[in-house]
């Protein structure tokens, strides 16, 4: 619970220090979504919301939380809106993610309608992975260009606001963890992608340790 604690404490105080803030916001309700305070985990994605209306995964998440804190009649209206936003950006998990909620709480799924027919819209297809590993793959077959494009703008904010620096590796895993969150990539996916990377770093390792023993041999015999 230390852990969620001094997310709390890190994001309330980026919150109080900027206001404007939505990257903020969001991730505060994240936390207190964790710490299972759902009223203001609530209240942090609403806010979230209202300064930035384009952030479908803080209805996704922000409805979810009014539910548990017992406010269906405003958790329906927030989802409905991520709902209607997700399907015509073609953020396919975001409004797979709300459907699900809808559906537990019984609660029927919004229509889109177009030309007198009921559709849902989607977003193009990524032409190829965006980044390399399981999660590049991932993203490729479950995120539209619309929500990928999307994440890039609020990835850079998250870089810009957070002063990231790229060359640090906990920065990014800082930045790793806002991009799964945004896009709803399952944890299993991110487990697949950690131990993919480590067995790559250390095939590389293995590589350069036996490049180095090889010149050395080689040294010793010319020598």
């Amino acid at each position: 619970m230390s852990d969620v604690n001094d997310r709390i404490e890190r994001f309330e105080n980026m919150a109080t220090a900027d206001p404007t803030n939505d990257m903020a916001h969001f991730s505060l309700g994240s936390a207190y979504l964790d710490a299972r305070q759902f009223a203001k985990a609530a209240a942090s994605f609403q806010t979230c919301v209202e300064l930035n209306a384009d952030m479908t995964r803080a209805m996704e998440l922000g409805g979810s939380a009014l539910m548990e804190a017992g406010n269906a009649s405003e958790a329906e209206t927030l989802l409905r809106k991520g709902y209607m936003q997700a399907s015509s950006r073609g953020e396919m998990k975001v409004k797979n993610g709300i459907e699900t909620i809808l559906k537990a709480a019984n609660l029927p799924i919004p229509e889109m309608e177009m030309g007198g027919a009921t559709k849902t819209v989607g977003g193009k297809p990524l032409e190829q992975a965006p980044l390399p590993g399981v999660i590049g793959n991932w993203i490729a077959e479950n995120i539209k260009t619309d929500a990928w494009e999307s994440w890039m703008e609020q990835g850079t904010k998250v870089i810009n606001e957070l002063r990231l620096d790229f060359s640090r590796e906990e920065d990014q895993k800082v930045y790793e963890d806002y991009m799964a969150e945004f896009l709803s990539i399952p944890k299993e996916i991110i487990e697949q992608d950690r131990v993919q990377k480590e067995e790559a770093e250390q095939t590389r390792v293995q590589k350069e340790e036996a490049e180095q023993d090889r010149v050395q041999k080689e040294e010793a015999e010319q020598g």
